[in-house]
């Protein structure tokens, strides 16, 4: 990179967005062939991590967890559910409400997922304290990218 690159405020290189996106991209295509054994795309293995820590939970509940519009999570949990590893009912203190929990099937999954983090560490080669405060910076920025 040139000096004058490095001055540029529009210079890709320095863009914040862009290294978020890249990294991203790159960070996920890390986990495709670790979760393609399971059946998951890496959206339905966020909402299984949700489910596996605090299942039952509501759809708004999960929604809110993993940062997504229901709108968008309506689908991953009807292909979930269709694989076998979730179910929606209603809830019985709320019927507007969809209660989100986990079958056996689902529940047996996590065994195999509890492979995925070190193996992604592995195929990453950062030490793991690396990651931790790659983890911290990335948080504080969601933080501050909040609407106020």
């Amino acid at each position: 990179m040139s000096d004058q690159d490095h001055n540029d405020p529009l210079a890709l290189e320095q863009q914040v967005c862009f290294a978020l996106s890249v990294a991203a991209r790159s960070v996920v295509a890390v986990y495709r062939p670790l979760l393609e054994p399971m059946g998951l795309t890496h959206p339905q293995y966020l909402v299984m991590l949700a489910l596996w820590q605090y299942a039952p939970l509501s759809v708004r509940r999960l929604s809110e967890l993993l940062q997504l519009d229901p709108g968008t999570l309506s689908p991953l949990l009807k292909r979930l559910e269709a694989i076998g590893y979730l179910r929606r009912e209603r809830n019985p203190s709320d019927e507007r409400s969809l209660a989100i929990t986990l079958t056996e099937a689902g529940r047996e999954l996590r065994a195999k997922a509890e492979q995925i983090p070190p193996a992604v560490v592995e195929r990453l080669g950062m030490p793991v304290e690396d990651l931790r405060l790659v983890h911290a910076a990335l948080t504080r920025v969601i933080a501050a990218a909040q609407p106020v």
